[in-house]
């Protein structure tokens, strides 16, 4: 095997996965010419390599990439991510995890399994995911327990700011609003700060409806002009007079406890973060809290690195394609699909089996079964079939690299995988890559 991959493999091209893609560009002469190039000389290989399963085991050997591979460029994406380091520093039950829900938009069942023990004192959990962050969450668990040692907690919260990195970091001090013994979190925020001076300080007032007025049955315009509230935020304030640089009011409840908004005082806290966050990582908070834009730039975060893979397989795929055997190439298009398909998974911190991207690749593939058994029939006609059969691969894998982008995304971020959104996604995507490889000719 290692005789076969000289400079004429289509291996030599298709290990130029650093490069950045973009699928939106035009298709200019030397991308036309290295493609065919590609496609010319690697079609006269594979038809000598036949039968099918050995050249199926061959090209899964081509395009395997270890995982080493996969961390090298986790790692260039995760140094350029304007990430943010948040510690939630409160006793249980004071809305710490309902602030992880409001800036993330994740569901409350994602956010309870998200997080993962750190310390013995804390728990952290990373979003989107461990590998591209664009939050950390810390938490502090055991405050407000007469049994547990404050003095730990501090040492453990205090190693990990030891910790050097290039994200922002901030102090969030989640109180109830009906809830004055706090000498314990003040005495924690007091020597954090004097510290970490530098390391910005919230105060964020939670669960305000607790001391609404009796009948209250909804949140007031923001922010409310309660005597009951606006006594209790003001003895909050006094309480960590010198210790925050600003205090925030805010209720995030759930749907069931009947209240509108859900995320009552949202953008205040938005607005709060951003002010003591440097630009960038105030700016990825605005665009986290824009559920349409914060959906767009993770997408586009996973995708960066996603395309670096799928161009290789679309090339491969359109060089197996043009085999001038009709349903012969099928198992070996289906492999290197699924093959791609799994990689994808890991890059969205989904490990699958071979079975399991298999199935991914049907469940997303939808009506793009029927195209691709005319994608093969079409090789009956002379001249032209195969030269067709692979622009139409290589747009078709492409596409179902889109798909499978879109496909993890949502279920990294908890969601039901939407069938409509990822055809719609691959159908663009299709007609879009169709422009880009139309120049591959025999």
């Amino acid at each position: 095997m290692t005789e076969q991959r000289d400079s004429d493999s289509p291996l030599t091209d298709s290990q130029q996965l650093s490069e950045p893609t973009d699928i939106t560009k035009s298709v200019d002469n030397s991308w036309t010419n290295r493609l065919g190039g590609v496609w010319n000389k690697a079609t006269t290989r594979l038809t000598q390599v036949i039968p099918v399963e050995q050249l199926a085991q061959t090209v899964v050997e081509w395009f395997s990439v270890s995982e080493t591979q996969v961390a090298e460029i986790l790692e260039k994406i995760r140094a350029e991510l304007p990430t943010t380091e948040a510690l939630l520093i409160g006793k249980p039950q004071a809305g710490k995890s309902s602030i992880v829900r409001g800036l993330t938009g994740v569901s409350a069942e994602i956010v309870g399994q998200g997080f993962r023990p750190h310390t013995q004192h804390t728990q952290r959990y990373a979003y989107p995911s461990n590998d591209l962050p664009l939050l950390i969450f810390t938490d502090t668990v055991g405050l407000g327990d007469i049994k547990k040692d404050t003095g730990a907690i501090i040492q453990e919260l205090v190693g990990d700011l030891q910790q050097e990195t290039d994200s922002a970091r901030i102090l969030l001090l989640t109180v109830k609003i009906n809830d004055f013994a706090t000498d314990t979190l003040r005495q924690i925020a007091q020597q954090l700060r004097q510290q970490y001076p530098n390391i910005p300080c919230l105060l964020v007032v939670t669960c305000l409806h607790e001391v609404y007025p009796p009948d209250t049955v909804d949140h007031p315009a923001y922010p409310p002009d309660y005597q009951e509230v606006n006594r209790a935020f003001a003895a909050m304030q006094q309480a960590f007079l010198g210790i925050t640089n600003h205090s925030v009011l805010i209720d995030f409840t759930l749907e069931e406890d009947g209240y509108t908004p859900v995320f009552y005082g949202l953008e205040a806290l938005r607005d709060s973060l951003a002010e003591l966050l440097p630009q960038a990582e105030a700016q990825a908070i605005y665009q986290l809290l824009d559920q349409q834009e914060a959906g767009n730039q993770i997408s586009n975060l996973y995708r960066d690195a996603a395309r670096r893979y799928i161009l290789p397989f679309a090339i491969m795929s359109a060089t197996l394609a043009a085999v001038p055997l009709p349903f012969a190439t099928m198992p070996v298009l289906t492999a290197l699909q699924v093959s791609m398909v799994g990689l994808l998974g890991k890059l969205y911190g989904q490990t699958i089996t071979p079975s399991q991207a298999g199935g991914v690749v049907s469940a997303i593939a939808g009506g793009f079964l029927a195209q691709a058994i005319a994608r093969e029939l079409i090789k009956f006609i002379p001249g032209f079939g195969s030269a067709i059969a692979a622009s139409w691969a290589a747009a078709y894998t492409w596409a179902l690299g889109e798909g499978a982008c879109v496909y993890f995304g949502d279920l990294m971020g908890g969601k039901k995988p939407d069938p409509q959104k990822i055809q719609l996604v691959m159908q663009e995507a299709f007609q879009a890559a169709q422009e880009r490889f139309k120049g591959i000719k025999h």
